[in-house]
Protein backbone atom coordinates (compact mmCIF):
# COMPACT_ATOMS: atom_id res chain seq x y z
CA UNK A 1 0.00 0.00 0.00
CA UNK A 2 1.59 3.23 -0.74
CA UNK A 3 -0.39 6.68 -0.57
CA UNK A 4 0.99 9.85 -1.44
CA UNK A 5 -0.58 13.38 0.14
CA UNK A 6 -0.90 16.35 -2.37
CA UNK A 7 -0.68 19.98 -0.25
CA UNK A 8 -3.78 22.30 -0.54
CA UNK A 9 -5.52 25.36 0.22
CA UNK A 10 -7.23 25.02 3.76
CA UNK A 11 -10.93 26.35 2.20
CA UNK A 12 -10.67 23.75 -0.22
CA UNK A 13 -11.06 21.06 2.48
CA UNK A 14 -14.09 18.73 1.89
CA UNK A 15 -17.10 18.36 3.66
CA UNK A 16 -17.72 16.10 6.54
CA UNK A 17 -18.99 15.07 9.54
CA UNK A 18 -16.41 15.00 11.27
CA UNK A 19 -15.84 18.55 12.98
CA UNK A 20 -11.98 18.07 14.06
CA UNK A 21 -11.56 17.28 9.98
CA UNK A 22 -13.04 20.85 8.81
CA UNK A 23 -11.95 24.32 7.91
CA UNK A 24 -13.63 25.88 10.70
CA UNK A 25 -11.69 23.82 13.01
CA UNK A 26 -7.82 24.46 11.25
CA UNK A 27 -9.14 28.26 12.03
CA UNK A 28 -9.94 27.22 15.86
CA UNK A 29 -6.92 25.48 16.17
CA UNK A 30 -4.86 28.15 14.30
CA UNK A 31 -5.96 31.11 16.82
CA UNK A 32 -4.37 28.37 19.50
CA UNK A 33 -0.75 28.67 17.94
CA UNK A 34 -1.04 25.43 15.72
CA UNK A 35 -0.39 25.56 11.78
CA UNK A 36 -3.40 23.68 9.57
CA UNK A 37 -2.20 22.03 6.77
CA UNK A 38 -4.51 20.24 4.07
CA UNK A 39 -3.81 17.50 1.56
CA UNK A 40 -6.13 15.47 -0.60
CA UNK A 41 -4.41 11.37 0.06
CA UNK A 42 -3.90 9.65 -3.49
CA UNK A 43 -4.27 7.51 -4.95
CA UNK A 44 -8.21 6.94 -3.64
CA UNK A 45 -11.02 5.35 -4.91
CA UNK A 46 -12.92 8.61 -3.76
CA UNK A 47 -12.46 11.90 -2.72
CA UNK A 48 -10.20 11.94 0.39
CA UNK A 49 -8.37 14.67 2.15
CA UNK A 50 -6.76 15.20 5.60
CA UNK A 51 -6.44 18.06 8.33
CA UNK A 52 -2.95 18.10 9.89
CA UNK A 53 -2.02 20.29 12.20
CA UNK A 54 1.64 21.00 13.46
CA UNK A 55 3.18 22.63 16.44
CA UNK A 56 6.62 23.98 17.73
CA UNK A 57 7.58 21.65 20.68
CA UNK A 58 11.20 22.93 20.57
CA UNK A 59 14.08 23.93 18.82
CA UNK A 60 13.76 23.24 15.25
CA UNK A 61 11.28 20.42 16.68
CA UNK A 62 7.60 20.35 15.75
CA UNK A 63 4.92 17.50 16.37
CA UNK A 64 2.30 16.38 13.47
CA UNK A 65 -1.24 15.88 14.50
CA UNK A 66 -4.28 14.61 12.87
CA UNK A 67 -7.32 15.32 14.64
CA UNK A 68 -9.80 12.70 13.98
CA UNK A 69 -8.40 11.62 10.81
CA UNK A 70 -8.24 10.18 8.35
CA UNK A 71 -11.97 9.96 8.22
CA UNK A 72 -11.83 6.93 5.73
CA UNK A 73 -10.98 3.95 7.14
CA UNK A 74 -9.43 0.76 5.39
CA UNK A 75 -10.26 -2.48 6.79
CA UNK A 76 -8.76 -3.23 10.26
CA UNK A 77 -6.14 -5.97 9.11
CA UNK A 78 -5.02 -2.93 7.38
CA UNK A 79 -4.86 -0.11 9.26
CA UNK A 80 -1.20 -0.63 10.38
CA UNK A 81 0.07 -0.50 6.90
CA UNK A 82 -2.06 2.42 5.80
CA UNK A 83 -1.10 4.57 8.91
CA UNK A 84 2.77 3.51 7.94
CA UNK A 85 2.28 4.72 4.59
CA UNK A 86 0.25 7.99 5.52
CA UNK A 87 3.26 8.46 8.07
CA UNK A 88 5.83 8.46 5.39
CA UNK A 89 4.34 10.31 3.46
CA UNK A 90 3.46 12.75 6.11
CA UNK A 91 7.18 13.28 6.69
CA UNK A 92 8.07 13.88 3.63
CA UNK A 93 5.37 16.58 3.24
CA UNK A 94 5.96 18.38 6.77
CA UNK A 95 9.84 18.26 6.57
CA UNK A 96 13.08 17.64 8.93
CA UNK A 97 12.02 19.18 12.28
CA UNK A 98 8.78 17.32 12.76
CA UNK A 99 9.80 14.59 15.29
CA UNK A 100 6.57 12.76 15.88
CA UNK A 101 2.98 11.89 13.93
CA UNK A 102 -0.20 11.63 16.35
CA UNK A 103 -3.58 10.33 15.09
CA UNK A 104 -6.54 10.39 16.64
CA UNK A 105 -8.23 7.32 14.81
CA UNK A 106 -12.00 7.66 14.20
CA UNK A 107 -12.17 4.43 13.33
CA UNK A 108 -14.12 1.63 15.01
CA UNK A 109 -11.74 -0.08 17.79
CA UNK A 110 -11.39 -4.04 16.76
CA UNK A 111 -11.95 -4.91 20.00
CA UNK A 112 -15.06 -2.56 20.09
CA UNK A 113 -17.26 -6.03 19.93
CA UNK A 114 -15.33 -7.16 23.23
CA UNK A 115 -15.82 -3.50 24.43
CA UNK A 116 -19.72 -3.92 24.12
CA UNK A 117 -19.75 -6.99 26.57
CA UNK A 118 -16.84 -6.92 28.96
CA UNK A 119 -15.93 -2.72 29.06
CA UNK A 120 -12.79 -1.86 29.92
CA UNK A 121 -11.43 -5.63 30.29
CA UNK A 122 -12.14 -6.10 26.56
CA UNK A 123 -8.85 -3.45 25.78
CA UNK A 124 -5.52 -5.32 26.17
CA UNK A 125 -3.02 -3.95 27.40
CA UNK A 126 -0.88 -1.39 25.05
CA UNK A 127 1.79 -3.68 23.88
CA UNK A 128 -0.73 -6.65 22.86
CA UNK A 129 -2.67 -3.83 21.17
CA UNK A 130 0.40 -2.31 19.37
CA UNK A 131 1.40 -5.95 18.02
CA UNK A 132 -2.27 -6.39 16.40
CA UNK A 133 -1.87 -2.70 14.58
CA UNK A 134 1.94 -3.43 13.75
CA UNK A 135 1.31 -6.90 12.23
CA UNK A 136 2.09 -6.77 8.50
CA UNK A 137 3.83 -3.09 8.44
CA UNK A 138 7.38 -2.66 7.68
CA UNK A 139 9.04 -1.16 10.28
CA UNK A 140 6.98 -2.25 13.75
CA UNK A 141 6.79 1.66 14.31
CA UNK A 142 3.29 2.63 15.68
CA UNK A 143 2.82 2.79 19.21
CA UNK A 144 -0.43 3.47 21.09
CA UNK A 145 -0.41 6.99 22.36
CA UNK A 146 -0.05 7.57 26.46
CA UNK A 147 -3.73 9.50 26.67
CA UNK A 148 -6.41 10.05 23.97
CA UNK A 149 -6.29 13.45 22.37
CA UNK A 150 -10.62 13.17 22.13
CA UNK A 151 -12.77 10.31 24.24
CA UNK A 152 -12.38 7.02 22.32
CA UNK A 153 -15.93 6.00 23.89
CA UNK A 154 -18.57 8.09 22.64
CA UNK A 155 -22.77 8.23 22.71
CA UNK A 156 -24.24 8.42 19.12
CA UNK A 157 -28.12 9.26 18.95
CA UNK A 158 -29.34 8.46 15.98
CA UNK A 159 -31.93 10.93 15.10
CA UNK A 160 -33.29 10.83 11.57
CA UNK A 161 -36.83 10.09 12.38
CA UNK A 162 -39.48 12.07 14.29
CA UNK A 163 -40.02 13.28 17.66
CA UNK A 164 -42.39 10.40 18.53
CA UNK A 165 -40.20 7.76 17.58
CA UNK A 166 -36.98 9.80 19.46
CA UNK A 167 -38.51 9.51 22.45
CA UNK A 168 -40.16 5.90 22.20
CA UNK A 169 -36.38 4.73 21.89
CA UNK A 170 -35.55 6.72 25.14
CA UNK A 171 -36.03 5.29 28.44
CA UNK A 172 -39.16 5.68 30.71
CA UNK A 173 -37.09 8.13 33.19
CA UNK A 174 -35.44 10.47 30.69
CA UNK A 175 -39.02 11.06 28.69
CA UNK A 176 -40.48 11.58 32.25
CA UNK A 177 -37.23 14.02 33.45
CA UNK A 178 -37.67 15.47 29.39
CA UNK A 179 -41.50 16.55 30.52
CA UNK A 180 -41.15 17.26 33.90
CA UNK A 181 -38.60 20.22 32.89
CA UNK A 182 -41.15 21.45 30.53
CA UNK A 183 -44.18 21.09 33.15
CA UNK A 184 -41.52 22.94 35.73
CA UNK A 185 -41.36 25.80 33.02
CA UNK A 186 -37.38 25.30 32.19
CA UNK A 187 -36.61 27.11 28.70
CA UNK A 188 -33.92 26.60 26.36
CA UNK A 189 -32.91 28.68 24.31
CA UNK A 190 -30.10 29.29 21.19
CA UNK A 191 -27.84 32.81 21.94
CA UNK A 192 -25.30 34.47 20.79
CA UNK A 193 -21.83 34.79 21.70
CA UNK A 194 -21.94 37.75 23.84
CA UNK A 195 -23.53 35.01 26.44
CA UNK A 196 -19.95 32.66 26.42
CA UNK A 197 -19.07 34.76 29.80
CA UNK A 198 -22.02 33.49 31.53
CA UNK A 199 -21.62 29.64 29.72
CA UNK A 200 -18.26 30.15 30.93
CA UNK A 201 -18.75 30.69 34.59
CA UNK A 202 -21.13 27.34 34.66
CA UNK A 203 -18.77 25.80 32.89
CA UNK A 204 -15.72 26.23 35.05
CA UNK A 205 -18.36 25.68 38.11
CA UNK A 206 -19.02 22.21 36.76
CA UNK A 207 -15.06 21.39 36.42
CA UNK A 208 -14.45 22.56 39.82
CA UNK A 209 -17.62 20.02 40.97
CA UNK A 210 -16.35 17.34 39.06
CA UNK A 211 -12.87 17.21 39.31
CA UNK A 212 -12.22 17.83 35.56
CA UNK A 213 -9.60 20.19 33.62
CA UNK A 214 -10.80 23.55 32.74
CA UNK A 215 -9.81 24.78 29.49
CA UNK A 216 -8.84 28.66 28.68
CA UNK A 217 -11.28 30.94 28.16
CA UNK A 218 -9.40 31.99 25.10
CA UNK A 219 -10.04 28.31 23.63
CA UNK A 220 -13.95 29.14 23.70
CA UNK A 221 -13.11 32.65 22.17
CA UNK A 222 -11.81 30.88 19.30
CA UNK A 223 -14.40 28.70 18.95
CA UNK A 224 -16.98 31.81 18.19
CA UNK A 225 -14.42 33.70 16.13
CA UNK A 226 -14.09 31.96 12.83
CA UNK A 227 -17.69 32.29 12.34
CA UNK A 228 -17.56 36.18 12.95
CA UNK A 229 -15.43 37.21 10.01
CA UNK A 230 -16.04 34.38 7.25
CA UNK A 231 -18.07 31.61 6.32
CA UNK A 232 -17.35 28.19 7.57
CA UNK A 233 -18.45 24.46 6.93
CA UNK A 234 -19.67 23.95 10.46
CA UNK A 235 -22.24 26.04 12.41
CA UNK A 236 -22.13 26.29 16.11
CA UNK A 237 -24.62 26.69 18.87
CA UNK A 238 -24.60 27.86 22.40
CA UNK A 239 -27.87 26.68 24.25
CA UNK A 240 -28.51 27.66 27.71
CA UNK A 241 -31.27 26.13 29.95
CA UNK A 242 -32.89 28.40 32.13
CA UNK A 243 -35.78 28.76 34.81
CA UNK A 244 -37.27 32.29 35.92
CA UNK A 245 -33.46 34.06 35.93
CA UNK A 246 -31.27 31.08 37.41
CA UNK A 247 -29.25 29.44 34.50
CA UNK A 248 -29.53 25.76 34.87
CA UNK A 249 -27.44 24.04 32.23
CA UNK A 250 -25.42 25.08 28.88
CA UNK A 251 -24.06 23.62 25.92
CA UNK A 252 -22.38 23.85 23.11
CA UNK A 253 -23.30 22.53 19.86
CA UNK A 254 -21.75 21.98 16.80
CA UNK A 255 -23.38 21.06 13.38
CA UNK A 256 -21.08 19.38 10.43
CA UNK A 257 -22.73 18.44 7.42
CA UNK A 258 -25.37 15.94 8.66
CA UNK A 259 -23.67 15.89 12.04
CA UNK A 260 -24.16 17.12 15.50
CA UNK A 261 -21.35 16.80 18.10
CA UNK A 262 -21.84 18.16 21.87
CA UNK A 263 -18.43 20.10 22.64
CA UNK A 264 -18.66 21.46 25.97
CA UNK A 265 -21.57 21.71 28.22
CA UNK A 266 -22.24 22.66 32.42
CA UNK A 267 -24.57 22.53 34.40
CA UNK A 268 -25.35 24.61 37.80
CA UNK A 269 -25.68 22.95 40.91
CA UNK A 270 -28.98 25.14 42.09
CA UNK A 271 -32.25 23.56 40.89
CA UNK A 272 -31.19 20.00 40.06
CA UNK A 273 -34.53 18.90 40.54
CA UNK A 274 -35.66 21.01 37.58
CA UNK A 275 -34.07 18.64 34.81
CA UNK A 276 -32.15 21.72 32.98
CA UNK A 277 -29.20 18.92 31.81
CA UNK A 278 -32.39 16.79 30.42
CA UNK A 279 -34.46 20.13 28.38
CA UNK A 280 -30.86 20.75 26.83
CA UNK A 281 -30.17 18.07 25.62
CA UNK A 282 -33.65 17.07 24.46
CA UNK A 283 -33.25 20.84 22.95
CA UNK A 284 -30.17 20.13 20.91
CA UNK A 285 -31.58 16.96 19.43
CA UNK A 286 -34.73 18.78 17.66
CA UNK A 287 -31.79 22.38 16.72
CA UNK A 288 -29.44 19.20 15.23
CA UNK A 289 -32.65 17.75 13.26
CA UNK A 290 -34.21 21.43 11.89
CA UNK A 291 -30.63 21.49 10.36
CA UNK A 292 -30.94 17.73 8.65
CA UNK A 293 -28.66 16.28 10.74
CA UNK A 294 -28.61 12.31 11.10
CA UNK A 295 -26.72 11.59 14.25
CA UNK A 296 -26.12 13.66 17.65
CA UNK A 297 -22.82 12.79 19.43
CA UNK A 298 -23.24 13.33 22.68
CA UNK A 299 -19.90 13.06 23.67
CA UNK A 300 -17.90 11.24 26.36
CA UNK A 301 -19.12 7.76 28.30
CA UNK A 302 -17.95 5.21 29.63
CA UNK A 303 -17.49 2.24 27.40
CA UNK A 304 -20.44 0.31 29.24
CA UNK A 305 -22.45 -0.55 32.84
CA UNK A 306 -18.62 -0.08 34.82
CA UNK A 307 -19.67 2.02 38.07
CA UNK A 308 -16.14 2.20 38.89
CA UNK A 309 -15.44 4.29 35.60
CA UNK A 310 -14.94 7.71 35.69
CA UNK A 311 -17.46 8.64 32.73
CA UNK A 312 -19.71 6.15 34.73
CA UNK A 313 -22.00 9.26 35.71
CA UNK A 314 -21.87 10.67 32.11
CA UNK A 315 -23.06 7.09 30.39
CA UNK A 316 -25.91 7.08 33.04
CA UNK A 317 -27.16 10.23 31.88
CA UNK A 318 -26.47 9.47 28.18
CA UNK A 319 -27.67 6.65 27.82
CA UNK A 320 -31.19 7.27 28.36
CA UNK A 321 -31.34 9.00 25.42
CA UNK A 322 -31.95 5.48 23.13
CA UNK A 323 -28.68 5.59 21.58
CA UNK A 324 -25.47 3.27 21.23
CA UNK A 325 -21.95 3.82 22.37
CA UNK A 326 -19.09 3.88 19.37
CA UNK A 327 -16.00 2.62 20.01
CA UNK A 328 -12.61 4.18 18.30
CA UNK A 329 -8.98 3.14 18.47
CA UNK A 330 -8.13 6.63 19.96
CA UNK A 331 -5.11 8.55 20.06
CA UNK A 332 -1.64 6.40 17.85
CA UNK A 333 1.49 7.80 17.32
CA UNK A 334 4.40 7.48 14.47
CA UNK A 335 7.65 8.29 16.01
CA UNK A 336 10.20 9.85 13.54
CA UNK A 337 13.42 11.13 15.99
CA UNK A 338 13.00 8.20 18.49
CA UNK A 339 14.68 10.11 21.42
CA UNK A 340 12.42 13.75 20.67
CA UNK A 341 9.60 11.27 21.29
CA UNK A 342 10.57 9.68 24.12
CA UNK A 343 11.09 12.62 26.41
CA UNK A 344 8.13 14.24 24.94
CA UNK A 345 6.11 10.84 25.68
CA UNK A 346 7.93 11.28 29.62
CA UNK A 347 6.57 14.56 29.91
CA UNK A 348 2.98 13.85 28.30
CA UNK A 349 2.94 11.43 31.14
CA UNK A 350 4.13 14.09 34.00
CA UNK A 351 1.62 16.83 32.63
CA UNK A 352 -1.46 13.79 32.86
CA UNK A 353 -2.21 14.61 29.63
CA UNK A 354 -3.55 18.24 29.59
CA UNK A 355 -3.38 20.84 26.73
CA UNK A 356 -4.45 23.91 27.00
CA UNK A 357 -7.91 24.39 24.85
CA UNK A 358 -8.34 20.82 24.66
CA UNK A 359 -9.05 17.88 27.47
CA UNK A 360 -6.90 14.58 27.08
CA UNK A 361 -8.36 11.35 28.51
CA UNK A 362 -5.26 9.08 29.88
CA UNK A 363 -5.02 5.98 28.23
CA UNK A 364 -6.99 2.47 29.41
Amino acid sequence: MTLRLKQKNIDRLLPTDILFQTRYWARVKARLGWKPHAFDIVPCQSDQDLLILSRSIGPDTATAYVPQGPEFSPDPEDYGTYLESLSESIAAQMGREVAFIRYDLPWESPYAADVAHQGDRGFPEARIRELRMNFSTRNWNLKKAPVDMTVADTYVVDIDCDEDTLLSRMKAKTRYNIRLAQRKGVRVTAVSASRLPLFYRLYRETARRNGFFASDYRYFEALFAPHEHSPASSEIVLLLATHGEDLLAGAIITITEKGAFFLHGGSSARKRDHMGSYALQWEAIRQARTRQCRTYDMGAVSPGKIPDHAFFGLYRFKSGFGGRIVHRCGSWDYPLKEEVYTQFRNWENLQGGYEIGCRLIPDR
